[in-house]
Protein backbone atom coordinates (compact mmCIF):
# COMPACT_ATOMS: atom_id res chain seq x y z
CA UNK A 1 0.00 0.00 0.00
CA UNK A 2 2.70 2.23 1.27
CA UNK A 3 4.85 1.57 -2.18
CA UNK A 4 1.46 2.37 -4.68
CA UNK A 5 1.54 6.22 -2.89
CA UNK A 6 4.84 7.27 -3.52
CA UNK A 7 4.83 5.22 -6.82
CA UNK A 8 0.91 7.46 -7.35
CA UNK A 9 2.92 10.77 -6.31
CA UNK A 10 6.01 10.34 -8.71
CA UNK A 11 3.66 9.25 -11.68
CA UNK A 12 1.86 13.09 -11.55
CA UNK A 13 5.28 14.73 -11.81
CA UNK A 14 5.96 15.78 -15.46
CA UNK A 15 9.24 15.20 -17.46
CA UNK A 16 10.37 18.25 -16.99
CA UNK A 17 9.50 18.23 -13.04
CA UNK A 18 11.56 15.06 -13.47
CA UNK A 19 14.65 16.74 -15.42
CA UNK A 20 14.72 19.44 -13.36
CA UNK A 21 15.22 17.79 -10.16
CA UNK A 22 17.30 15.49 -11.64
CA UNK A 23 19.46 18.33 -12.43
CA UNK A 24 19.21 19.83 -8.67
CA UNK A 25 19.92 16.06 -7.50
CA UNK A 26 23.44 15.71 -9.40
CA UNK A 27 24.48 18.96 -8.38
CA UNK A 28 24.11 18.19 -4.52
CA UNK A 29 25.07 14.47 -4.89
CA UNK A 30 28.82 15.41 -6.62
CA UNK A 31 29.38 17.92 -3.48
CA UNK A 32 29.28 14.44 -1.54
CA UNK A 33 32.89 13.86 -0.33
CA UNK A 34 32.48 9.94 -0.90
CA UNK A 35 31.99 10.89 -4.55
CA UNK A 36 34.51 13.38 -4.61
CA UNK A 37 36.68 10.31 -3.60
CA UNK A 38 35.10 7.65 -5.20
CA UNK A 39 37.38 5.41 -7.62
CA UNK A 40 34.23 2.96 -8.24
CA UNK A 41 30.35 3.93 -7.49
CA UNK A 42 28.03 1.32 -8.21
CA UNK A 43 24.84 3.23 -9.70
CA UNK A 44 21.58 2.98 -11.73
CA UNK A 45 19.80 4.62 -14.85
CA UNK A 46 16.37 6.19 -13.47
CA UNK A 47 13.14 4.86 -15.11
CA UNK A 48 9.67 6.15 -15.38
CA UNK A 49 8.95 8.92 -12.32
CA UNK A 50 12.50 8.00 -10.21
CA UNK A 51 14.90 11.17 -10.02
CA UNK A 52 16.68 11.26 -12.60
CA UNK A 53 20.25 10.20 -12.90
CA UNK A 54 21.62 10.57 -16.22
CA UNK A 55 23.53 13.98 -15.07
CA UNK A 56 24.73 12.28 -12.12
CA UNK A 57 26.40 9.46 -14.60
CA UNK A 58 27.96 11.74 -16.84
CA UNK A 59 29.37 14.01 -13.90
CA UNK A 60 31.01 10.81 -12.12
CA UNK A 61 32.01 9.53 -15.40
CA UNK A 62 34.07 13.37 -16.51
CA UNK A 63 35.65 12.82 -13.17
CA UNK A 64 37.26 9.58 -14.17
CA UNK A 65 35.04 7.62 -11.82
CA UNK A 66 34.35 3.92 -12.67
CA UNK A 67 30.66 3.79 -13.38
CA UNK A 68 28.91 0.72 -12.56
CA UNK A 69 24.89 -0.05 -13.86
CA UNK A 70 23.05 -3.17 -13.01
CA UNK A 71 21.94 -5.66 -15.54
CA UNK A 72 18.63 -7.19 -14.04
CA UNK A 73 18.77 -11.02 -14.58
CA UNK A 74 16.02 -13.42 -14.69
CA UNK A 75 15.79 -14.20 -10.77
CA UNK A 76 15.54 -10.30 -10.08
CA UNK A 77 19.60 -10.50 -9.03
CA UNK A 78 21.33 -8.04 -10.66
CA UNK A 79 24.39 -8.23 -12.92
CA UNK A 80 26.81 -5.44 -13.74
CA UNK A 81 28.44 -3.80 -16.61
CA UNK A 82 30.49 -0.70 -16.79
CA UNK A 83 28.95 2.83 -18.44
CA UNK A 84 30.67 4.70 -20.88
CA UNK A 85 28.47 7.61 -21.93
CA UNK A 86 24.61 7.37 -22.93
CA UNK A 87 25.74 5.36 -26.24
CA UNK A 88 26.94 2.54 -24.02
CA UNK A 89 22.96 1.87 -23.03
CA UNK A 90 20.72 -0.60 -24.17
CA UNK A 91 16.89 -0.06 -23.42
CA UNK A 92 16.23 -4.05 -22.36
CA UNK A 93 12.52 -5.23 -21.67
CA UNK A 94 12.02 -7.20 -18.98
CA UNK A 95 8.71 -9.60 -19.23
CA UNK A 96 5.63 -7.39 -18.31
CA UNK A 97 7.98 -4.99 -16.47
CA UNK A 98 9.45 -1.64 -17.24
CA UNK A 99 11.93 -0.97 -19.42
CA UNK A 100 15.05 -0.99 -17.99
CA UNK A 101 18.25 0.81 -19.48
CA UNK A 102 21.33 -1.24 -18.89
CA UNK A 103 25.01 -1.49 -20.12
CA UNK A 104 25.60 -3.34 -23.40
CA UNK A 105 29.27 -3.77 -22.63
CA UNK A 106 30.96 -7.02 -20.91
CA UNK A 107 28.81 -8.49 -17.95
CA UNK A 108 31.21 -8.24 -15.03
CA UNK A 109 29.35 -10.67 -12.86
CA UNK A 110 27.23 -10.74 -9.79
CA UNK A 111 30.26 -9.66 -7.49
CA UNK A 112 31.64 -6.51 -9.27
CA UNK A 113 29.73 -4.71 -7.33
CA UNK A 114 31.71 -5.41 -3.77
CA UNK A 115 34.82 -3.15 -5.65
CA UNK A 116 32.30 0.07 -5.35
CA UNK A 117 33.25 3.14 -3.09
CA UNK A 118 30.07 4.10 -3.32
CA UNK A 119 26.43 2.33 -4.22
CA UNK A 120 24.11 4.73 -5.42
CA UNK A 121 20.71 2.90 -4.33
CA UNK A 122 17.24 3.78 -5.84
CA UNK A 123 14.04 3.75 -3.67
CA UNK A 124 10.79 5.27 -2.56
CA UNK A 125 11.31 6.64 0.71
CA UNK A 126 13.43 6.56 3.94
CA UNK A 127 12.91 7.19 7.38
CA UNK A 128 14.87 9.16 10.15
CA UNK A 129 16.62 6.06 10.66
CA UNK A 130 17.80 5.25 7.03
CA UNK A 131 16.09 2.60 6.46
CA UNK A 132 14.87 2.64 2.96
CA UNK A 133 12.08 1.20 1.03
CA UNK A 134 12.16 -0.09 -2.09
CA UNK A 135 10.04 -1.07 -4.77
CA UNK A 136 9.93 -4.86 -3.57
CA UNK A 137 11.73 -6.62 -5.80
CA UNK A 138 14.61 -7.62 -3.61
CA UNK A 139 17.34 -7.00 -6.02
CA UNK A 140 18.85 -4.28 -3.95
CA UNK A 141 18.40 -6.26 -0.96
CA UNK A 142 20.81 -9.34 -2.68
CA UNK A 143 23.10 -6.75 -3.53
CA UNK A 144 23.32 -5.20 0.22
CA UNK A 145 23.87 -9.02 1.54
CA UNK A 146 26.26 -10.07 -1.28
CA UNK A 147 28.28 -6.99 0.01
CA UNK A 148 28.12 -8.20 3.28
CA UNK A 149 29.01 -11.10 2.77
CA UNK A 150 32.01 -10.02 0.38
CA UNK A 151 33.05 -8.12 3.76
CA UNK A 152 32.65 -4.91 1.63
CA UNK A 153 31.86 -1.81 3.48
CA UNK A 154 30.78 0.95 0.25
CA UNK A 155 28.92 3.98 1.23
CA UNK A 156 25.35 3.40 0.45
CA UNK A 157 23.33 6.40 -0.58
CA UNK A 158 19.60 6.82 -2.01
CA UNK A 159 18.29 9.11 -4.41
CA UNK A 160 14.93 10.28 -3.80
CA UNK A 161 12.50 13.54 -3.83
CA UNK A 162 12.11 15.66 -0.09
CA UNK A 163 8.88 14.43 0.00
CA UNK A 164 10.23 10.68 0.65
CA UNK A 165 12.25 11.60 3.39
CA UNK A 166 9.66 10.73 6.15
CA UNK A 167 9.08 9.80 9.63
CA UNK A 168 9.18 6.14 9.22
CA UNK A 169 9.19 3.30 6.61
CA UNK A 170 8.68 -0.57 7.37
CA UNK A 171 11.65 -2.45 7.98
CA UNK A 172 12.23 -6.27 8.32
CA UNK A 173 15.65 -7.69 10.42
CA UNK A 174 17.59 -8.50 7.14
CA UNK A 175 16.74 -4.36 6.05
CA UNK A 176 19.78 -1.99 6.83
CA UNK A 177 20.13 1.63 6.85
CA UNK A 178 22.16 3.66 4.39
CA UNK A 179 24.83 6.34 5.25
CA UNK A 180 23.08 9.27 3.43
CA UNK A 181 19.62 10.25 1.04
CA UNK A 182 20.80 13.07 -1.75
CA UNK A 183 17.70 14.97 -2.64
CA UNK A 184 16.93 17.82 -5.23
CA UNK A 185 17.46 20.32 -1.73
CA UNK A 186 20.06 18.82 0.12
CA UNK A 187 21.55 15.93 1.82
CA UNK A 188 20.61 13.69 4.91
CA UNK A 189 23.16 11.38 6.74
CA UNK A 190 22.10 8.87 8.75
CA UNK A 191 24.50 8.45 11.68
CA UNK A 192 23.58 4.75 13.04
CA UNK A 193 24.21 3.21 9.31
Amino acid sequence: MLRREFLAVRNRLTDDDVQEKGRALAERAVELPELARARTVAAYVSVGGEPATPALLDALRARGVRVLLPVLLPDNDLDWGEYTGPGSLARVQHGGKVALFEPSGARLGADAVTAADVVLLPGLAVDARGMRLGRGGGSYDRVLARLERAGARPRLVVLLYDTEVVARVPAEAHDRPVHAVVTPSGVRRFPGA
